[in-house]
Order: C-alpha cells, then sequence, then structure tokens
C-alpha cells in the first residue's frame, strides 16, 4: 500500500469534510434528508476491513462506535444505520445514517429511495460546526 491517500473522486463530490481522526476523514453526506456521517480510512488501497492493520481495524470500530454514540444523541435519533457496502465505490468506508420513524425512508434502507435534497452552503456549515464542536474530543477530530 502506498503512503499517498486519495479520497474518491465520487466520495469527494458528494460530501463535505467535517475534520479528520488519526485514522478516517469524516465527512457528511450531502443529502439533508438524512444525518449521513462516512468514516473513510485513509489508507490507500484498501477496500475492505480486514485489509487494515489490526490496530487500524479497532481503531475504524472504536471510531464509528464513538460516532455512532455521539449522532444518537446529538440528533435524538430512533436508530443508526451503520454499513460498509462499497459496491459502488471500492475505497472503504462507512456509513453512519441518522434514522427516524417518520424519515422518507422508514423502515427501509435509504439507497434509492426519493431525490437527494442537498444542503443550503449555510445549513451545510452550521451543520458542519455542531459536528465539529460535538465529534472533537471523543474523536479527536482535528
Amino acid at each position: 500500500m502506498s503512503d499517498i491517500f486519495e479520497l474518491d473522486p465520487r466520495l469527494a463530490a458528494g460530501t463535505f469534510s467535517v475534520g479528520s481522526t488519526s485514522l478516517s476523514r469524516v465527512l457528511l453526506m450531502n443529502d439533508a434528508r438524512f444525518p449521513w456521517i462516512i468514516l473513510v480510512p485513509a489508507r490507500e488501497g484498501v477496500s475492505e476491513p480486514f485489509q487494515l492493520a489490526l490496530s487500524e481495524q479497532e481503531a475504524l470500530w472504536r471510531e464509528s462506535m464513538v460516532l455512532a454514540k455521539a449522532l444518537k444523541r446529538y440528533f435524538e435519533a430512533d436508530k443508526l444505520n451503520i454499513a460498509a457496502l462499497g459496491n459502488q465505490v471500492s475505497q472503504l468506508h462507512v456509513h453512519h445514517i441518522v434514522r427516524f420513524r417518520n424519515d422518507d425512508a422508514w423502515p427501509g434502507p435509504v439507497w434509492g429511495v426519493g431525490s437527494t435534497v442537498t444542503y443550503t452552503e449555510a445549513a451545510a456549515e452550521a451543520l458542519m460546526d455542531d459536528l465539529r464542536r460535538v465529534l472533537r474530543e471523543p474523536l479527536a477530530l482535528r
């Protein structure tokens, strides 16, 4: 694996950068219907969690659980969907989707339901500011 990490262009095109941890990039999906954060381990050529070093696998799991707990609390979510599918973007990334019983896709998955509602610039900036504040300490977000 190379030391140079590049975010897949499809992930970059549909997200905003919230920040980074020691392992991952933290991205906000640009779909205002669902609070949706993606963790992307900053390791080139990795498409599956088992391709990470054991210490990185453990770090990704810890980051995922800390993020999930913070999102559930902050948004007062009914449920959190956590998934690493990678069928369209093979670069390893873990979705954390905040779900509510009254959201557009409940109780099914969010993929393929309705049309994306993009954030306004002001709404995206406000949400990212909140997320940075909420995640700074528990995720050591920078």
